[in-house]
């Protein structure tokens, strides 16, 4: 039987648009915008200046702190401006846009890798390379695979549960990329001389179960587990209460109960880093939806701009309503195309107007308690989401209001299309706001 966790949800998954695609590579745009902070955590400052030609592969900004990750250059070109730019998340954010120079082949800067990497090396590599959370998280990975000494890693998983609707970004590397995922799942068992390795597939991707297990077998420390389909199955604290019957503490991370737990796409980054020297100067992304003419799976440079993807993809249907960066349970909506892909950029997922809930004018609470069954962290969120409409932030830290993992299932399910998700996320703000202040 497939495991799982208390909860969740079971959306469409509209899988099906993209799900026989194989990944494409989309044609090395003319100009690309890069973003000088795309993770969580300090930002990078530029380390070229305007006129300045560089190449693809090429490190142009980086941060001394500690949680950060340097950004390369995408394509090969010059540099046009150092400049804010509109990102995904509706701010303004310092970019490098960089401009093609001439047409053809272009040369691509490596890192020089060893044949037998330590702990150590891979974990220079990693950052070398600019790997961050490829899920969406955009978590620095060399700072993830740098657990405090005094808390080991026994177990790490590999997150192969994209449960998102739409997406198969994940679902496609595992099928075309398996050799990539199981040696990147040794080299983080490796530095972090974990003892097991798990790889959580959702059972709605038998392929990639079959394709993955056959990789694994004779592997007596490695072992692929299949996970009902259900909404957010790909939580990190899910999927270790799922297959390793442990609870991450309120308030905690994964390495105080001996856990890791990383993305396909991620782990493919790291074996590409660590084996063949590879910057991380693409991703993979799913666009699909009923909103566009043709629904892909794309490698695409970052820094592309989400026009020039959607034009590739014979552009936007008549009746598209809402264009989104990820998926429609965790992404972002824009108001235009004119964005760049960045690191953490899984999707864009184009919707119809008659798919999307006008959500302006909200019904009150029925307190019929849906939202309250399906939070896969047993939290009240209406309860929660009231106390942050009405100021009251001291009383939603009770109710656990920093302990939500902000997968909107509360919303998705809510009968009155209360924007319950997007009020706990103000109050989140809220709550972390006050606690600065306070040291």
């Amino acid at each position: 039987m497939a495991k799982t966790f208390p909860g969740g949800v079971h959306p469409p998954e509209y899988k099906e648009l993209t799900r026989d695609k194989t990944i494409e590579d989309f044609p090395s745009p003319s100009k690309v915008v890069i973003p000088l902070s795309q993770h969580i955590g300090a930002p990078c400052e530029p380390r070229v200046e305007v006129g300045e030609s560089v190449k693809k592969g090429q490190k142009i900004g980086d941060s001394e702190a500690f949680v950060s990750s340097p950004v390369h250059a995408s394509i090969s070109g010059k540099v046009k401006s150092i400049e804010p730019h509109l990102s995904f998340l509706g701010t303004k954010i310092s970019s490098i846009v960089i401009e093609r120079e001439e047409e053809g082949d272009e040369e691509e800067i490596y890192l020089e890798v060893p044949e037998e990497p330590t702990p150590d090396d891979v974990k220079k590599i990693v950052r070398e390379a600019g790997i961050v959370g490829l899920g969406g998280a955009a978590f620095p990975t060399q700072v993830k695979l740098s657990p405090p000494p005094d808390k080991p890693i026994d177990a790490v998983i590999i997150n192969g549960c994209e449960c998102e609707p739409f997406l198969n970004n994940d679902f496609r590397l595992m099928v075309e990329k398996p050799d990539s995922i199981v040696d990147g799942l040794k080299l983080i068992m490796m530095t972090l001389s974990a003892k097991r390795g798990f790889i959580g597939i959702e059972t709605n991707k038998p392929e990639a179960i079959k394709i993955i297990s056959e990789k694994v077998k004779g592997e007596s420390d490695i072992e692929v587990i299949p996970l009902e389909t259900k909404y957010p199955q790909g939580s990190e604290k899910h999927l270790i209460k799922a297959i390793l019957g442990r609870e991450v503490p309120s308030g905690g991370l994964p390495f105080e109960v001996g856990a890791y737990v990383q993305n396909v796409q991620t782990t493919v980054a790291i074996s590409e880093a660590v084996r063949k020297g590879k910057v991380l100067t693409e991703r993979v992304m799913t666009v699909s939806g009923p909103g566009i003419k043709n629904p892909l799976n794309l490698r695409v440079n970052i820094g592309t701009l989400a026009s020039e993807i959607i034009d590739y993809c014979g552009g936007l249907t008549e009746d598209v309503g809402k264009v989104v960066f990820g998926g429609p349970m965790t992404g972002f909506a824009q108001s235009t195309l004119e964005i760049p892909v960045v690191k953490g950029t899984s999707g864009l997922t184009c919707l119809t107007r008659e798919m999307v809930i006008p959500t302006n004018h909200p019904l009150y609470c029925i307190r019929c308690g849906k939202c309250v069954q399906v939070c896969p962290v047993n939290l009240v969120p209406n309860t929660i989401a009231s106390y942050g409409y009405l100021g009251m932030f001291e009383d939603a830290e009770e109710y656990g209001a920093l302990d939500c993992i902000e997968c909107g299932s509360c919303g998705y399910i809510c009968p009155s299309r209360r924007p319950l998700v997007q009020l706990i996320k103000f109050t989140k703000a809220k709550i972390l706001e006050e606690k600065k202040k306070k040291k």
